[in-house]
């Protein structure tokens, strides 16, 4: 993920399509790997087990196995497709908006989509920081690496925007890009755990703040 695509842009096909077309043995995994992530995001990324995974799809704990060898390569499987999900609802069309302050509004725009969603279901992201933060290993550095990704490429759509003249010259793209990743983590906080009413209304007040403050015009409310 980075501010200019260097792969190509996913097709617009329904992924359900693109899996019909896949051969026997991918179509399957993909299905178990659909189901896994509907458990984790329910159960977090610890609660996923073979067998449960195979009482889900019907299927013999060997038969789930032979898809991924291990727990662990399960889970990472998990975290890929929910960073592949992100990515073509959040970044991808947002490539879309012109560059500088447009993009980085869109960005702000589909994130603040899927956290709406997100609220309900639970984010991998920040589930999986709170199980994996300090246990080293491969299913940390998969969601590390995951979440770095998706930072560096909105903290590069905000220096673009420095660059085209939307931010006062000396802003500090880094931390517009730390201060607005707190909003979303605290709008899952107060939505998630202490429903607090009225979290979205703040989290788009504060975006507005953050870009007013870096020398930007406020930015609109989000239409329904």
């Amino acid at each position: 993920m980075s501010e200019t695509p260097t792969r190509q842009r996913r097709a617009s096909a329904p992924r359900s399509a693109d899996a019909r077309q896949a051969p026997k043995g991918q179509q399957t995994k993909a299905a178990i790997v659909d189901a896994a992530l509907g458990l984790a995001t329910q159960i977090g990324l610890e609660g996923l087990s073979i067998g449960a995974l195979a009482e889900v799809m019907q299927m013999s704990k060997s038969g789930v196995f032979a898809h991924f060898g291990s727990r662990e390569e399960l889970q990472i499987s998990v975290v890929r497709e929910y960073h592949t999900r992100f990515e073509d609802e959040v970044f991808y069309p947002a490539v879309d908006a012109p560059r500088g302050l447009p993009r980085v509004r869109a960005l702000f725009d589909n994130w603040m989509k899927r956290t709406s969603v997100e609220i309900d279901s639970g984010c991998i992201y920040i589930s999986g920081a709170v199980e994996f933060d300090d246990r080293p290993g491969p299913v940390r550095d998969a969601l590390a690496s995951s979440v770095t990704t998706w930072q560096d490429a909105f903290k590069r759509a905000v220096e673009i925007a420095v660059e085209e003249g939307h931010f006062a010259p000396d802003t500090d793209a880094s931390q517009v890009a730390f201060e607005i990743h707190g909003l979303i983590l605290a709008l899952h906080y107060e939505a998630r755990f202490l429903r607090s009413p009225g979290c979205l209304d703040r989290a788009w007040r504060g975006f507005a703040a953050i870009l007013e403050r870096n020398g930007a015009a406020a930015a609109p409310r989000r239409k329904n």
